[in-house]
């Protein structure tokens, strides 16, 4: 196949630079009928469903997405927005609010909001950069916590939209952040303003996505960086190992999954006797499906019908000041070297 062919730039073109803020993507409608091709590229990724294509693809075909699309379908007409998709209007505003705090911090960037699946693509925001004359894009992920199955698969995404380009832009690629202190104080400041208005629960539920346990056996450094992320939190917080746990969602398939799983801990800590829980998603930085319908519908549910008296759901980050400020921080780290700045007399007044 060719190369696809690119306008050659000219000699005293300054250098566009971009950042490409990606997130994992949703269904353009809360319908089975758009639900359908979104799952088929989701679960047709090889880093998310590591089974080998002749066998998983029957499956896939033939059972899963005859049936799931409808039931995933009700669960996001469930959490739909006038402005659509959570997950997509939370990213996109993120985007606009980095593009906007790094302009004001003297950066020329340009920021571009892409889906590892589902639409606006990796492939189609990169042509998109290309046709702008874009020569060099950082490349951030909406995963703080490093996963071959997210932040890996984005990375295979880019680099197939190179193997196709006879010029490829230069790339950086932030793998994690699971441990920057601006994110950790970023979780911290929306925990503490909950608790200023609600008080404080007898538990703390820090739930993360799952991931099947054979990928930490093969070298996945995920479950670590997910109970590093906690342990920072519960320190700034000042939680004793007692008022804190860390759970895993949404677990697919029969294989063994991270434990312990998050609903079945709501259930027995419900009727155990604990009256109050809030639970807290770090590794989203977007509300989405996984948080307001697994978390804060089905888990409320779990936990209440349980026994429990309280349920508290705290926000993802979405577009809070403490986390665009931290998201900024960080792509000023790693634009670094590279000539983003603005002449001092071009800043706004």
């Amino acid at each position: 196949m060719p190369f696809l062919s690119s306008a050659p730039a000219a000699a005293n073109d300054r250098e566009r630079i971009a950042v490409l803020w990606c997130n994992l993507g949703t269904p353009d409608e809360p319908t089975a009928a758009a639900v359908r091709p979104f799952l088929a590229e989701f679960l047709g990724d090889p880093r998310v469903v590591e089974i080998p294509k002749a066998l998983w693809a029957p499956i896939l075909h033939g059972i899963i997405l005859r049936t799931r699309p409808a039931k995933s379908a009700a669960k996001y007409a469930g959490i739909w927005t006038p402005e659509g998709s959570p997950l997509k209007v939370w990213t996109q505003k993120q985007a606009k609010l980095l593009a906007g705090w790094l302009g004001e911090r003297g950066h020329r960037v340009t920021v571009h909001e892409a889906m590892r699946y589902g639409q606006p693509s990796i492939p189609a925001q990169l042509d998109a950069l290309a046709a702008q004359g874009v020569t060099r894009i950082l490349v951030l992920q909406a995963y703080p916590q490093y996963s071959g199955t997210t932040t890996a698969s984005a990375i295979d995404a880019v680099n197939a939209w190179s193997a196709r380009r006879r010029r490829v832009p230069e790339f950086r690629f932030v793998n994690d952040y699971h441990d920057d202190p601006l994110y950790i104080e970023a979780l911290a400041r929306s925990v503490e303003a909950h608790w200023k208005h609600e008080g404080r629960p007898d538990r703390l539920l820090l739930s993360y996505h799952g991931i099947p346990e054979r990928n930490i056996r093969l070298g996945d450094p995920y479950q670590d960086q997910c109970l590093a992320s906690a342990s920072l939190l519960a320190a700034r917080l000042g939680l004793a190992q007692a008022q804190y746990q860390v759970t895993f969602q949404s677990r697919f398939g029969r294989a063994k999954w991270l434990e312990p799983y998050t609903e079945p801990t709501l259930r027995a800590l419900g009727a155990s006797g604990v009256a109050r829980v809030d639970v807290m998603c770090p590794g989203f930085p977007t509300d989405c499906l996984e948080t307001l319908e697994e978390i804060a519908m089905e888990g409320r549910d779990a936990f209440l019908q349980s026994g429990g008296k309280a349920f508290h759901y705290i926000p993802c980050l979405n577009d809070s000041p403490d986390w665009i400020d931290a998201l900024c921080a960080l792509a000023e780290r790693h634009l670094a070297g590279w000539p983003t700045r603005v002449a001092a007399q071009n800043l706004p007044r």
